[in-house]
C-alpha cells in the first residue's frame, strides 16, 4: 500500500471511530431519558395527558368540560399569583444582608396557604365539572384530581433525580 492509501485509510478509520463512539454516546444518554419515561408512565395517574381524553370527546362534552376548568381555574389564579408574590418576596428577603427568619417563615407560610386556597377552588371545580359527567367520562377524567400533572418537566426531573437516589 502506498503511504497516500493508508493515510485514506486511517482518516476513515478514525471518522468511523468517531461516528460509533458518538452513536454510543447519544445511546446512553437517551436511555436514562427512556427509563424515566417509562417509570412515569407506570406511576398511578400519570397516563396520557388529561386535556388529550378532553379532545377526544364528543364536542359538546368536551366544551362543556373545557369551559368548567377555565371558569375554576380563572377563580383559582389570584391564589396562585398571591402564592408566587408570597415566595418571591421571601427569597429577595433571605437574600437580603439582614436575616429575618421570622418573616421569610411567615411569607412562606402565606405562600403556602394561597396555594392550598388555589388548589382547594381547582379540585371543587373539577368536581363540580365531573358531576355533570357519564360514568365513562368521569373515569377517564379522574386523574385531573391527582396532585401532580403528567406533563414532562423539572418536577419529573426532580422526582427522577430521587428515584435513582432509591435504587
Amino acid at each position: 500500500m502506498s503511504m497516500k492509501s493508508l493515510k485514506i485509510a486511517l482518516a476513515v478509520s478514525v471518522a468511523v471511530n468517531l461516528f460509533a463512539l458518538a452513536a454510543g454516546g447519544a445511546i446512553w444518554v437517551m436511555r436514562d431519558k427512556v427509563e424515566e419515561r417509562v417509570a412515569e408512565a407506570r406511576r398511578p395517574g400519570r397516563g396520557e395527558s388529561v386535556w388529550n381524553v378532553v379532545d377526544r370527546m364528543p364536542s359538546a362534552v368536551r366544551d362543556q368540560v373545557k369551559q368548567g376548568l377555565r371558569a375554576s381555574a380563572m377563580e383559582a389564579r389570584p391564589d396562585f399569583e398571591e402564592a408566587r408574590a408570597a415566595r418571591r418576596e421571601a427569597i429577595a428577603l433571605a437574600g437580603a444582608p439582614t436575616f429575618d427568619p421570622v418573616a421569610v417563615s411567615a411569607l412562606l407560610e402565606r405562600s403556602r396557604a394561597s396555594e392550598a386556597r388555589g388548589r382547594a377552588r381547582l379540585e371543587a371545580g373539577a368536581v363540580e365539572t365531573l358531576s355533570h359527567l357519564s360514568p365513562e367520562d368521569r373515569k377517564a377524567l379522574a386523574p385531573i384530581l391527582s396532585r401532580h400533572k403528567p406533563h414532562r418537566g423539572r418536577d419529573e426531573k426532580a422526582g427522577a433525580a430521587s428515584d435513582k437516589k432509591l435504587h
